[in-house]
């Protein structure tokens, strides 16, 4: 079914529209629209090696693949694009006026992802960054190189200053955030991935925790921004443990109800802002441009925790969907991570060492630039 055909798919749409972003394999592509390019991915069929040539012609780029997609074609509505047509091993992108330069790439299949085609169009150059919050947030880009554009990451060490968050008898939720954030950032940048830090010591962004909550959010559309990742630790009886990561969603039933409501700002903030949350997750069903980036959102998720229980040995609790505020902006693949229970006996003292955030942090890393196509 092509995506166009959604918008009159009736009562149905929303079921619909989840089964197709929950992994069934189409011809159209994903979109990813980052700092100075647009980036297509397509997946490919099979788990071999696919050889690809390509063409760049007037306002066209051609790809001849050694594989057989289905047959397809629609409109795209990003910069420096504007259609898409897939014929038998045939990948045609139309380009926007005043664009006639692209890039392509075969990746191989890895990590349980098919092999993809990307194809990256480069873009005019992006605009002025939107206002900065009151508290302003931290840029820091990698020393300069020949590379014309860089991927951009906003990473939010949760809580801070007046907010301490999780506090146990091994750890402090604040202390351990910001230390794996920081720690993530510098690998980031010696692959020169441009990182935003909502805070970048032991502080909030207001004592108001909406208001804080909301900068933070705000940071995801300071420029073009690839991902947003929010890093926290978990709190629950000693028997808990595990690292667990969230994309924006439903809010989970049960007694896991009451995380969205501790990190959303607790007691009667927290279940105010959780609401709030819950009724946007609910309105996004029918969107089907949130609905795409809720997906890469999932994908970003599925990364992040396959490789921090990889890296780590902890506990895989899985990817889950939540009502968290802080991620509630779907113009942006955004996820919440839970690094672990602080108030378990073993992992709580593990949080507490300089070796376990780093190998924390270099997991997190290593998924971020997995989900950037970044060596």
């Amino acid at each position: 079914m092509k995506l166009p055909s959604l918008l009159s798919a009736g009562p149905r749409k929303a079921l619909i529209l989840l089964s197709l972003l929950g992994g069934l394999t189409h011809a159209a592509p994903r979109v990813g629209t980052h700092d100075g390019y647009t980036r297509l991915v397509f997946d490919l069929p099979g788990q071999g090696a696919v050889t690809s040539t390509a063409k760049v012609a007037a306002q066209s780029v051609t790809v001849k693949l050694g594989a057989t997609l289905k047959s397809e074609q629609g409109p795209l509505n990003a910069p420096g694009v504007t259609a898409y047509a897939v014929s038998g091993g045939t990948v045609t992108v139309t380009l926007a006026a005043g664009h006639s330069r692209a890039s392509s790439s075969v990746l191989p299949a890895s990590g349980g992802q098919p092999a993809r085609l990307v194809i990256d169009v480069p873009t005019a150059a992006a605009r002025p960054a939107a206002a900065a919050p009151a508290r302003p947030a931290t840029v820091v880009r990698p020393a300069a190189t020949s590379a014309p554009t860089r991927p951009r990451v906003v990473l939010d060490p949760g809580h801070g200053g007046t907010d301490p968050g999780m506090v146990s008898r091994w750890v402090t939720e604040e202390d351990v955030t910001l230390d794996v954030a920081l720690r993530t950032r510098a690998e980031l940048l010696r692959h020169g991935v441009e990182v935003v830090m909502t805070r970048d010591s032991d502080r909030h962004l207001s004592a108001n925790k909406t208001q804080d909550l909301d900068a933070r959010a705000r940071m995801a559309n300071n420029g073009t921004v690839s991902a947003f990742v929010s890093i926290h630790v978990n709190a629950a009886g000693a028997s808990a443990q595990g690292i667990e990561t969230f994309y924006f969603g439903q809010p989970l039933g049960g007694s896991n109800r009451s995380l969205a409501v501790r990190e959303n700002g607790g007691g009667s903030l927290g279940e105010e802002l959780t609401r709030k949350a819950a009724s946007t997750a609910q309105n996004l069903l029918g969107d089907i441009l949130a609905q795409a980036k809720i997906a890469f959102s999932r994908q970003l998720a599925q990364k992040v925790q396959s490789r921090l229980v990889a890296g780590t040995g902890a506990v895989n609790r899985g990817v889950r969907t939540d009502a968290f505020y802080v991620i509630r902006n779907p113009t942006t693949p955004a996820i919440l991570v839970e690094l672990g229970f602080g108030t378990h006996p073993v992992e709580g003292p593990k949080l507490a060492t300089t070796a376990y955030r780093e190998q924390l942090a270099q997991s997190l890393a290593r998924a971020i630039l997995d989900f950037l196509h970044t060596k």
